[in-house]
């Protein structure tokens, strides 16, 4: 995959050029086929090539080609990138008759144009991201790459997996490199970010065969797991143990260690500044970072003020929950009563944890079975539901979801971190696993994978606004199905809802109105019923991720909206499952062309009327 800004794909709300191969001439459907095959044909092309520069995309889809690497992080490899985008968007605008494209591959053109445009805008601030930090940084990506997307199915696999250990002292020379360029840029992670990333580094050099432990450590643990399942003999199996033990003892150990003193030392000079205003013209920067993630051309201000009075609506609709259950007291009261009785936790114990894990899946089983009442198309790919690991669960989200590999090699998976188990209440679990689970990513990721009308580039690209966007509709959706029994669990959801309206707010205040870190987590706390670790967390995900959950709420009341639309035009001739169909049948788009196909739909159905 091509390496590429941090931040997500701008809409096409910008007027795309006029391409110098159109004309007004009448084009037959002969001609319209054999253009837009010879495009999708060129997509693909591109799309090899990307995915033939990076060993891990290979690996995220379940190939073994070029099994033992890791990608190339280098400033050369960002040239390359930004050459191989000018290349492709002189091609586009200059050889191809955007007449003579049927439709959906006329929507593919549009945004591979889009993409391209991107990406040269975006290589003047590649260096506009912290690449070790709390939430995705390598120190943490490396051995959760190794564990949960490395598969060895043979001895060939085996040293695949041993030669990425060792790869990856040179790959941490790189991203010392990486770091120190940034510095030289005046682009510092914040001093508490250094700390998550030293407290993470350290934890991996934990266990054997670092220390005298009965435990080993995670990626020496998962090695032995999964070569024990190869059956071998023990010769074999006691060489390849050595290797990797050696491996590790080589090559892991000193990449980390030397990171560790690259990350103290440059922690002297950090300051406690968050918001990206401190970069250089940070507040260009972030202005296409909110375009970016939600693919509107809304300001930060707009959606300080959006966020301001969606926190208002929910809290008013969490007032009359508080009257359902005869709770007498303030908001903040009822807050406070939802983070602290027991009765809405499971134990902090081995046993609770298992119990909530037991839960997340009936759920989601709960749900894979009314899938027919909402979706014509439904996934192929299987889904687990798994706890975060301990390396990482530290300082990883509450919750995630991994896409199942297109070969069918992998199944989608719902993490929940529990670490924490006072931020994982029992009345939000339901809104939790259909946003992540079901209906909501793995519906929407793995249709998208398995659409055969798709280039690549689409199946596996994304629009954030749009993604995170169903994902939060997907929290509301089961509400209109009565799936949220009892009051609590309504509350939950609107919990969730509330969590991401303030999203608006805190990541808008930081990066534009530069309020502190402290001043985020005040806020939070002030507003929301969530466990101040949740607080804290998300607060320090904004300061490092700047602008990207501002797209949740954002995509999520475009999709609400355009529901409505279709309802108030059809009237009796709406249909729940047709609409769902149309949104997730050209897998993720920016929002302004989500909205041309609803009008496209909504035209379409009056004409049958």
């Amino acid at each position: 995959m091509r390496v590429q800004f941090n931040l997500f794909i701008l809409s096409v709300f910008l007027v795309l050029g006029s391409c110098k191969k159109e004309s007004s001439e009448t084009v037959t459907q002969e001609e319209i086929n054999k253009q837009s095959s010879a495009l999708n044909a060129w997509f693909e092309k591109q799309f090899q090539e990307d995915l033939a520069l990076s060993p891990q995309g290979q690996t995220n889809l379940g190939y073994k080609t070029n099994y033992g690497k890791w990608d190339d992080i280098s400033s050369e490899m960002m040239l390359t990138n930004l050459n191989n985008a000018k290349e492709r968007l002189s091609y586009l605008e200059n050889e191809v008759n955007v007449n003579a494209l049927d439709s959906v591959t006329a929507v593919s053109y549009k945004l591979y144009v889009l993409n391209m445009k991107n990406d040269i805008e975006d290589y003047e601030y590649r260096f506009y991201n912290y690449p070790v930090n709390q939430m995705y940084g390598l120190h943490s990506s490396v051995p959760a790459f190794l564990i949960n997307k490395h598969r060895i199915d043979s001895i060939a696999d085996a040293e695949a997996y041993i030669s990425r250990i060792k790869g990856v002292k040179p790959l941490f020379t790189e991203l010392r490199n990486q770091l120190g360029i940034r510095e030289s840029n005046q682009i510092i992670a914040p001093k508490f970010v250094l700390d998550r990333v030293l407290d993470d580094s350290r934890n991996i050099l934990k266990g054997r065969p670092f220390e005298k432990s009965q435990e080993q450590m995670p990626i020496l643990a998962d090695f032995e797991s999964k070569i024990d399942k190869l059956k071998l003999d023990s010769a074999s199996k006691d060489r390849l143990m050595l290797e990797a033990t050696n491996a590790l003892i080589d090559s892991l150990q000193p990449a980390y260690n030397e990171l560790i003193d690259f990350v103290e030392n440059q922690k002297i000079r950090a300051t406690t500044d968050d918001g990206v205003w401190k970069f250089p013209r940070g507040d260009v920067f972030y202005g296409i970072a909110l375009k970016r993630t939600t693919t509107t051309s809304m300001t930060a201000e707009e959606i300080h003020e959006l966020g301001l009075s969606e926190v208002a609506r929910i809290q008013g609709e969490m007032k009359e929950i508080m009257k359902q259950v005869k709770f007498e007291g303030s908001l903040q009261d009822f807050f406070e009563f939802m983070r602290n009785d027991s009765k809405f936790y499971y134990e902090d114990s081995n046993e609770g944890r298992a119990a909530y894990m037991n839960k997340a899946k009936s759920i989601i089983d709960d749900m894979r079975g009314r899938l027919d009442q909402l979706f014509i198309t439904k996934p192929k790919a299987a889904i687990e539901v798994k706890q975060v690991e301990s390396f990482r669960e530290k300082s990883a989200g509450k919750a995630f979801y991994n896409s199942p590999a297109p070969d069918g090699s992998r199944p989608g998976v719902y993490y929940a971190n529990l670490y924490d188990i006072k931020a994982m209440p029992k009345y939000q679990m339901q809104a939790l696993a259909y946003h992540e689970g079901i209906p909501g990513h793995h519906m929407q990721l793995a249709i998208a994978q398995e659409l055969d009308s798709l280039p690549k580039f689409r199946k596996f690209g994304g629009y954030t606004a749009y993604i995170e966007g169903w994902g939060l509709y997907c929290e509301y959706l089961p509400k209109e199905m009565n799936m949220y029994k009892d009051a609590y669990s309504d509350f939950g959801r609107l919990a969730m809802e509330l969590w991401r309206a303030c999203r608006l707010v805190v990541d808008t205040g930081i990066h534009h109105k530069k309020w502190t870190r402290e001043e985020g987590v005040a806020y939070y706390k002030e507003n929301t019923p969530n466990a101040e670790s949740d607080c804290i967390k998300m607060v320090e995900r904004h300061i490092v991720m700047p602008g990207q959950a501002t797209a949740y709420k954002v995509g999520m009341n475009k999709i609400l909206n355009l529901r409505s639309k279709a309802q108030s035009e059809l009237n009796d001739k709406f249909d729940i499952r047709a609409f769902h169909e149309v949104l997730l049948g050209q897998g993720a788009l920016p929002l302004s062309l989500l909205e041309e196909r609803v009008n496209t739909y909504i035209t379409t159905e009056k004409q049958k009327q």
